[in-house]
């Protein structure tokens, strides 16, 4: 493994080395992985048409170097003797045993869509209600402020058929929602535009899907019977395209549910050739507080536990729940899209290239990037690591200032010299000091609604995608964190979709919503003077209090 990754995983990887005719990668992956699921994750994807069974045979890669698994019965049904000589292999079947290369001669056409690792996600049962479902395929469908995920499942047998996630194409009108929201509501056409934008993402996932994982598109379109689709509140009201505009604006709704209309679903089921489906959403809880959250809670069942526990779904709209021990108090306060890696200079989402990973051995930056690919911004968690790493340097002052003077200058600070997207600016900085800020200040605002402390947390469960490469103890060097031990805290990266499919799927899903909702306190800390009190004491770069 090369150096900047050997001092930061513990476990044992292998480097593949996977080549086009037009590109090539160096992935690094166990034998617990097959190439194709690494791949995944990549620009650079497999053809598949049966969700990685070895049954399609479209996965087809040349084995140039290293060592393998043996063929599987699946390869040796599908492969010539000639061509498992000439060490073609299919790449869902094969796993590494050493360093290596391969040569895929015939990839994938290029998506914006990934598969995310469902390894962590809690094994739930899920309802078998064979005999009550006529169109047997349903749909899961997480619509988030800057990223879209969902996924596709048989429902006769709960088979889960595929599961991707995306950017959500809005964020060309506005990285946050309330730039989303102007832009509808003093543009008609914007807001047709939206609506259309945000339907036309989720369908090209659900075809992503269907054409790789399962080989057949239409019959599935025509055979799915049930859609349901969780979100913040102004991305539910911007797809279902029935609320009035000024909903949103009204204060008394910031605290008390909205409906969120759907006003074409003959229209939509037609232009989706989804003719039998129920395309549903799930109601958010208030104006501010989607159903995501609600999604979050019954995900994760932190309500159904007897000592108190704290639930961040960390991202452009981050919302916070804490559950005391007989009631959850919920809210949600603007953590921006530094939490997605947008509106920082070379700031990005969780994709190839981006540096989720930072430590420093005295000598030198330790970063790590994903797909191990060249520097092209930070994603949120590697962002956070950079700034703790810099406070124990003294780089950085906690007020957020350089204690030293940035050479050229306005070029920034340069992680590494030579790469200009390692730069991380003074404004970057203060983006996200906000972001920490707001959602700290919520955090202890609820404990002290509930008359609790931070040590009386029993768990911390950290939701969204920056929890899937966030360092808990640089996370709490910087504020965003209670400090606690990390033992206490568990990460749910995609808990909004582990909910939305348990809607989808289990037929007690609903009444454990409603006791959930039941037993919730919506609070808007928009005129709380101790919560803008809050927001400053915590804007400086160190433990909370």
């Amino acid at each position: 493994m090369p150096k900047n990754l050997e001092s930061i995983e513990e476990k044992k990887y292998y480097r593949l080395r996977v080549s086009t005719d037009d590109c090539g990668l160096e992935l690094y992956l166990s034998d617990s992985l097959s190439v194709r699921e690494a791949l995944d994750h990549t620009e650079i994807r497999v053809r598949a048409a049966c969700g990685g069974l070895g049954t399609c045979g479209a996965c087809l890669i040349q084995v140039i170097s290293g060592r393998f698994n043996p063929p599987t019965p699946a390869e040796r049904q599908k492969l010539l003797p000639d061509q498992l000589v000439q060490g073609y292999r299919l790449a869902c079947q094969l796993r590494p045993l050493s360093d290596g290369e391969a040569y895929l001669a015939h990839p994938a056409p290029p998506s914006q869509w990934r598969s995310p690792d469902r390894c962590e996600w809690p094994t739930v049962e899920f309802s078998k209600d064979v005999d009550e479902v006529r169109q047997p395929y349903g749909i899961a469908v997480d619509l988030g402020t800057t990223h879209i995920r969902l996924s596709i499942w048989n429902r006769h047998t709960a088979r889960l058929i595929g599961c991707r996630v995306g950017i959500n194409p809005q964020v060309a009108h506005g990285a946050d929602v309330l730039t989303r929201l102007d832009s509808r509501r003093l543009d008609v056409y914007a807001s047709r535009d939206l609506m259309i934008e945000g339907r036309k993402a989720i369908l090209d996932g659900i075809r992503d899907i269907l054409s790789r994982d399962f080989g057949e598109v239409v019959h599935v379109l025509d055979e799915t019977g049930k859609i349901i689709i969780v979100g913040n509140t102004v991305m539910l009201m911007l797809i279902g395209g029935g609320n009035d505009s000024d909903d949103l604006y009204r204060l008394e709704n910031w605290h008390i549910p909205v409906e969120c209309r759907i006003d074409d679903i003959a229209a939509w089921r037609h232009d989706w050739r989804m003719p039998h489906a129920d395309i549903s959403i799930a109601q958010p809880l208030a104006g501010f507080v989607g159903s995501d959250l609600l999604a979050d809670l019954l995900a994760s069942g932190i309500t159904e536990q007897p000592v108190p526990m704290l639930l961040a779904d960390l991202g452009t709209n981050t919302e916070i729940a804490l559950w005391d021990g007989t009631a959850a108090w919920v809210t949600s306060v603007p953590g921006g899209p530094a939490f997605e890696g947008v509106g920082m200079r070379n700031g990005m989402a969780a994709e190839t290239g981006a540096v989720y990973r930072v430590r420093d051995d005295g000598d030198r930056w330790l970063i790590a990037t994903i797909g191990d690919q060249p520097i092209r911004g930070y994603c949120a968690s590697g962002f956070i690591d950079a700034i703790a790493v810099m406070l124990d340097k003294q780089i950085l002052k906690p007020s957020g200032r350089f204690t030293q003077s940035l050479q050229p200058s306005g070029t920034g600070y340069r992680l590494d010299a030579d790469n200009a997207r390692s730069a991380i600016f003074g404004s970057d900085v203060d983006i996200f000091q906000r972001a920490k800020a707001s959602t700290a200040a919520a955090m202890m605002q609820l404990l002290g609604f509930a008359d609790l402390k931070p040590s009386d947390l029993q768990a911390v469960w950290i939701c969204g995608s920056l929890g899937q490469h966030l360092d808990l103890h640089n996370a709490i060097r910087v504020g965003l964190l209670p400090r606690l031990p990390v033992d206490r805290f568990k990460r749910f990266a995609n808990a909004s979709l582990a909910g939305c499919e348990q809607l989808l799927l289990d037929r007690n899903a609903n009444t454990r919503l409603n006791t959930i909702i039941s037993k919730t306190k919506s609070i808007n800390l928009g005129g709380i003077s101790s919560y803008e009190e809050s927001f400053i004491e915590h804007l400086r770069l160190q433990p909370m209090a």
